[in-house]
């Protein structure tokens, strides 16, 4: 049933996503070669972004705010090991489940004796870190 909430968002993102597809080809080659062919990188680094954002946010919305583990530890991880995915891959594993763990412990000290949802302590963890990233990203 949470398929058909996707649905419209995904019929809509991912034909743009395609769209702008050549658009991230010519970046990853730099920042000349684009402005060279006509390309405004500002107008295609900020479509890519709402469009790799509002998928994210559908599917974040849909699944739940735990699979925000599989966007932060990734990167937390990078900023420990570098990019060398020997080292990055068990990292970022490690960090997931060190996060997940985290989250469901401080979900359930939080509001004894009830609980707090671990989704929602990853999340209350993981936009700060990642509004940071975007933060930092800029400079």
């Amino acid at each position: 049933m949470r398929v058909w909430r996707l649905l419209p968002w995904f019929l809509i993102l991912l034909p743009l996503a395609w769209l702008i597809s050549r658009w991230l080809d010519l970046m990853a080659l730099g920042e000349d070669l684009p402005r060279t062919l006509g390309l405004s990188l500002e107008k295609a680094r900020l479509m890519s972004v709402a469009i790799a954002v509002g998928l994210a946010a559908t599917a974040v919305a849909t699944v739940g705010t735990i699979s925000f583990v599989g966007l932060l530890a990734p990167h937390a991880a990078r900023l420990l090991v570098g990019s060398r995915h020997r080292q990055l891959l068990p990292i970022a594993a490690i960090l997931g489940a060190i996060l997940v763990t985290l989250a469901d412990s401080l979900g359930r000290i939080i509001l004894a004796p009830r609980e707090m949802p671990s989704g929602l302590v990853t999340a209350l963890i993981g936009a700060p870190y990642f509004l940071w990233l975007l933060y930092r990203n800029q400079k």
